[in-house]
């Protein structure tokens, strides 16, 4: 049985492609397809896995019992399943409290590489543009007790040296021979039956309604500000803007996107052999118009950190 990682990330439609994957878990289980999304997978199943256990012999449980799941779904039919949970690269107040993205992502991910036998075929990574992603993870966790963030937080995050760029090579070090796949978010959002085309190669997957799935996302300025006034709070931080919120001034914004521009073109350009990009959701187009200065180049590559490479210890 073939097994497929989902990673996310997190605010790049993971849950709307989570909710896509079981409206349609009949019909995919009838051409031999797999699904564990965050409802199987949240109940113990990656307990030890996700954060270092505190022994050696917690962690081979941990790999054991994703062993013993795996192969319970193989007895059912399976050829290929798909695993489905952001939260396997990380979450988002980790993210926010270490000030860049998915810091850990390596250590993380060569356990999961561990646990799964023989290591997954292919992982998926859904990327966004860096303004928008902290943005919506801002306010994803603000109604959640996060605290309304301040200049010095804003600035640190669009300064931050660690773009997707870092995040793509960790996860390529700590998944080797596996088939690392990332897309865009600004073109995949909307069609889950692309992305899984484009994770499993099935040509006719489910066509997904018209208006949806769009689940989990980010409140807008108004309901923020509810959540602020009734903490308390002053909504008069959150700005004057309606609408979607974006916390970062405008120079902030445009040092955000550059650093996704760079991590495009690099992905455009081979990734240096570590991941494949695909930016088109249907084979007879061509490349997309991004906004105005999304393809400025950003920060210089000989800036670009040296990758980590991790161990399933």
């Amino acid at each position: 049985m073939d097994i497929i990682l989902h990673l996310g990330a997190h605010r790049c439609a993971s849950t709307s492609f989570q909710t896509y994957m079981r409206q349609s878990g009949a019909a995919l289980a009838g051409q031999g397809i797999g699904f564990w999304g965050p409802h199987r997978t949240r109940r113990g199943l990656f307990h030890d896995l996700a954060d270092q256990p505190s022994n050696s012999r917690r962690g081979r449980r941990a790999a054991g019992r994703v062993a013993l799941s795996c192969a319970a779904t193989a007895r059912r039919g399976a050829a290929v399943l798909l695993v489905s949970d952001e939260n396997m690269i990380g979450t988002p107040r980790g993210n926010l409290r270490a000030g860049c993205l998915y810091p850990q992502i390596g250590e993380r991910m060569a356990r999961f590489h561990n646990a799964f036998g023989q290591g997954p075929r292919r992982a998926m990574l859904q990327i966004r543009s860096l303004d928008s992603y902290w943005a919506s993870l801002l306010a994803y966790l603000l109604p959640r007790g996060a605290p309304c963030p301040g200049t010095a937080t804003l600035a640190m995050l669009a300064t931050a040296p660690r773009s997707w760029r870092q995040v793509i090579t960790e996860l390529a070090c700590a998944m080797p021979g596996t088939d690392l796949v990332v897309t865009p978010f600004e073109r995949f959002a909307a069609r889950p039956d692309r992305l899984l085309h484009s994770a499993t190669g099935l040509l006719y997957a489910p066509t997904p309604p018209a208006d949806g799935p769009w689940c989990n996302r980010a409140p807008d300025v108004s309901a923020l500000a509810e959540v602020m006034a009734a903490r308390g709070e002053d909504p008069a931080r959150l700005g004057t803007r309606s609408g979607r919120w974006m916390p970062f001034s405008p120079r902030e914004a445009l040092q955000l996107r550059n650093a996704y521009a760079d991590d495009l073109n690099w992905l455009r350009a081979g990734a240096d052999g570590l991941a494949r990009y695909i930016e088109e959701t249907d084979p007879d187009k061509t490349r997309i118009t991004w906004p105005p200065g999304l393809l400025t180049r950003g920060r210089n590559a000989d800036d670009i950190e040296n990758p980590r490479v991790a161990r399933s210890g």
